[in-house]
């Protein structure tokens, strides 16, 4: 929880939704943690899954708290692209699962505080798509021929019901641990996920830089 908003603070909270405990920590602990945040941060590990995303989301939403909270999904997740290294950054346009696609808030934004905040690193724009497991092999091209140029399990589920909780700004944030190069099962993947953990912990500054803009009032 951080600080009670002042008046030059977001009253608006801001909820940051991952799966993994290790996800969570990196979000918790790295440069710009919640203790620097303006105003009130909430970094909620879901568990893994759609339907997991979709139970935690809906309960944080709902116990007054964070009602009315701008949400970001981010963790970890799987390249689609070719060329795509860990520790890439993805940023979806939207987010796709079952149904319509969810347009994400603000992504111009999002990607450049990205670049800001991790210097060095790739930021991939584009759709987002979502899967009920992990995906391997034949699955990823399956999965690129629709266009979407990563996946993972919790973000589509997030934002949707976040959106079906009340209309609020929502985006996407993904670090690439997996990609066609670099699949998990290969022993080089334990490279890859010390650097793709060490990038999720420097995008906090991004976040609140995203959470700001979206409240200033518009002219």
């Amino acid at each position: 929880m951080g600080p009670t908003p002042g008046p030059d603070t977001p009253e608006t909270p801001l909820l940051i939704a991952c799966a993994l405990g290790i996800e969570q920590l990196a979000l918790r602990t790295g440069r710009g943690g919640t203790g620097d945040a303006p105003g009130r941060v909430t970094v909620l590990r879901t568990g893994m899954g759609p339907k997991a995303a979709e139970a935690a989301v809906a309960r944080a939403l709902g116990d007054g708290r964070a009602s009315g909270a701008a949400v970001i999904a981010s963790g970890f997740c799987a390249g689609l692209a070719p060329g795509m290294h860990p520790g890439d950054l993805v940023v979806a346009d939207e987010t796709r699962m079952a149904g319509e696609p969810v347009p994400c808030t603000g992504t111009d934004l999002l990607a450049e505080a990205l670049a800001r905040a991790v210097p060095g690193r790739t930021v991939h724009r584009g759709p987002l798509t979502g899967s009920g497991h992990v995906v391997r092999g034949h699955e990823r091209a399956e999965l690129r021929a629709t266009g979407a140029i990563a996946v993972d399990m919790e973000s589509a589920a997030t934002l949707r019901t976040a959106l079906r909780s009340g209309p609020r700004p929502v985006a996407a944030v993904r670090v690439v641990v997996d990609a066609p190069e670099h699949e998990l099962v290969r022993i080089s993947t334990v490279r890859g996920g010390i650097s793709a953990f060490r990038v999720l912990r420097a995008v906090l500054p991004a976040f609140y830089e995203w959470h700001r803009s979206l409240l200033l009032p518009r002219r």
